[in-house]
């Protein structure tokens, strides 16, 4: 845990797949995290998440590294510090498209992708009625994005912030359209977590309400 009157720390741990561009991702959102008083580290190799001095002096941790393996240790290490305090947040493949034979990381994220149409999609993101006063989302407008659309699996726990309605031919297979969460929080022990499923390219992230509410909830995950 930061010392009193210490910034708060920022862990970047990017990598994996680099058609979801770790780098120029995670760098439009530095600056802010730097505004919002946070000190900021960028790491590149998973290893991070074994080094347990790090991360318990670690405020937040912002993951961006799809199609990833944790191994047993970097996972509990990962997990004990949110469990522990620190927040963990992400978007898109770098949280929902990793790790995936990790139950307990999956369990963690509060969800897990699992198809999206082959090309991408134009859709409406609904902000949550009942989240309306969430701080993440306060003020913020439904907005189209037009990008993968996600289907996944997620976690009945969560609390969805925003969301979009799938047809079967666009992720699974039934009689008629169904909700699928957009982002959402949750909480792991004493840790805070934050999830989007938007951000394939840098110009998702840049669209204005999908920054906004991704800055947001970024900070809001923070110790």
């Amino acid at each position: 845990m930061t010392a009193a009157g210490a910034p708060r720390r920022a862990l970047v741990v990017r990598g994996g797949w680099e058609g979801h561009v770790p780098v120029p991702a995670t760098e439009l959102f530095l600056p802010g995290l730097r505004a919002a008083g946070f000190a900021v580290e960028v790491a590149e190799d998973l290893e991070v998440y074994r080094d347990e001095a790090l991360l318990a002096g670690t405020d937040l941790i912002v993951q961006c590294w799809s199609n990833g393996t944790l191994t047993p240790g970097q996972s509990a290490g990962l997990r004990a510090a949110v469990a522990a305090g620190t927040g963990f947040a992400g978007w898109h493949g770098g949280v929902l498209a990793t790790f995936e034979n990790d139950r307990d990381y999956l369990r963690m994220a509060g969800g897990v992708f699992l198809f999206h149409p082959a090309e991408f999609v134009d859709y409406q993101v609904r902000i949550e009625p009942a989240a309306a006063g969430h701080p993440i989302v306060a003020g913020l407008a439904d907005f189209k994005a037009s990008t993968e659309l996600y289907w996944m699996l997620t976690d009945s726990l969560n609390e969805v912030l925003a969301s979009t309605v799938v047809s079967p031919a666009d992720g699974g297979h039934g009689g008629g359209p169904v909700t699928m969460p957009v982002a959402w929080t949750r909480r792991w022990g004493a840790g805070k977590v934050f999830v989007s499923a938007l951000g394939h390219r840098v110009a998702d992230l840049t669209e204005p309400t999908a920054h906004t509410l991704t800055a947001r909830g970024l900070a809001w995950a923070g110790r």
